[in-house]
């Protein structure tokens, strides 16, 4: 049995974590097994990489480290969360996956889309989710909501501009593999968000199905 592969990929403030909830509600309904889960983390071992990468500091983190750093602890996710689950056939909801890599290594911190592409061979595999819904919403609305939040963690405390290029690039790969991507408009009101994820229930069922 094999399960099915969920992300949830958006800029800050986009309400990704909400709605993995919301989402998650309506399979269980179902009578699905759903797992969720995040990135960074996942594990307790990817949770320590995780505060690595988020906590503010003194010292500036080579962009190259960050890469490695978010590639770790992929790897140990996946070693002790995500393939275990999809082996038993339950559907993984996770907040985050390599697209985020693409947007923020990529788009943000300018690393050749090479270079990040081989690290996630090298971990993945043959691996891909399934289906990523990209929650998109204007930069100022995402920081502002992110703000609203509290304190800002490492990546929340980048400028405008880093965001805007995380956000292009997210958008870039949804446009280049709209049979993997489901755009969502995150700026809309929360039950028109998940209205929309109400209407797409039927072809998750589906695709859980085979």
């Amino acid at each position: 049995m094999t399960g099915l592969f969920i992300t949830l990929e958006g800029p800050e403030g986009a309400g990704k974590s909400t709605n993995r909830e919301y989402l998650a509600e309506r399979l269980r309904a179902a009578g699905i097994e759903v797992l969720l889960t995040r990135e960074p983390g996942g594990t307790p071992l990817a949770e320590r990489i995780r505060d690595v990468l988020l906590a503010p500091g003194d010292e500036v983190m080579d962009p190259d480290t960050e890469l490695l750093l978010v590639f770790a602890a992929r790897a140990q996710h996946l070693a002790g969360v995500i393939r275990p689950a999809l082996a038993r056939g339950a559907v993984v909801l996770c907040d985050r996956f390599t697209d985020s890599t693409y947007a923020y290594q990529g788009g943000g911190r300018g690393l050749s889309v090479e270079r990040i592409a081989t690290l996630e061979q090298f971990v993945q595999g043959e691996l891909r989710p399934d289906l990523t819904l990209l929650f998109d919403l204007p930069v100022e609305e995402g920081l502002a909501r992110a703000s609203a939040r509290g304190r800002l963690d490492r990546f929340e405390l980048e400028g405008r501009a880093f965001f805007e290029a995380v956000r292009q690039a997210y958008l870039q790969r949804a446009k280049a593999d709209p049979a993997r991507y489901l755009l969502v408009d995150a700026a809309q009101s929360l039950p028109q968000v998940q209205q929309a994820l109400d209407a797409l229930l039927p072809k998750l069922l589906e695709l859980h199905r085979g």
